[in-house]
């Protein structure tokens, strides 16, 4: 970084990073209900509270699969956590697929 702007856009771009973080955690935990605990984010299956990490980690294995005019394009859910997060993240991700066994 050799200019004060470059600096001053990284560290914007960090706490922009930051807040999309504690804003998915937030709404997890809030669309959870009082309880605020979940099972299948530990391979053990213990009920426990999502984080911000242990969210990421499930969703950062989700594959999107691009389309084009004729065919649109899908989200390749491997995991059924995969599918919890994102219906308590009340995302419309239109067509799933489960992959082929």
């Amino acid at each position: 970084m050799q200019h004060n702007r470059r600096v001053v856009a990284l560290i914007q771009v960090i706490c922009l990073a930051l807040l999309v973080f504690c804003l998915i955690e937030r709404q997890v935990r809030r669309a959870l209900g009082p309880e605020q605990t979940m099972v299948g984010l530990y391979p053990d299956n213990r009920r426990v509270r999502p984080t911000g990490r242990l969210i990421s980690y499930h969703l950062g294995e989700l594959t999107l699969r691009i389309g084009n005019v004729t065919d649109p394009p899908i989200v390749q859910i491997t995991r059924g956590v995969q599918l919890h997060l994102l219906d308590l993240l009340d995302t419309d991700i239109g067509q799933t697929r489960w992959p082929q066994t």
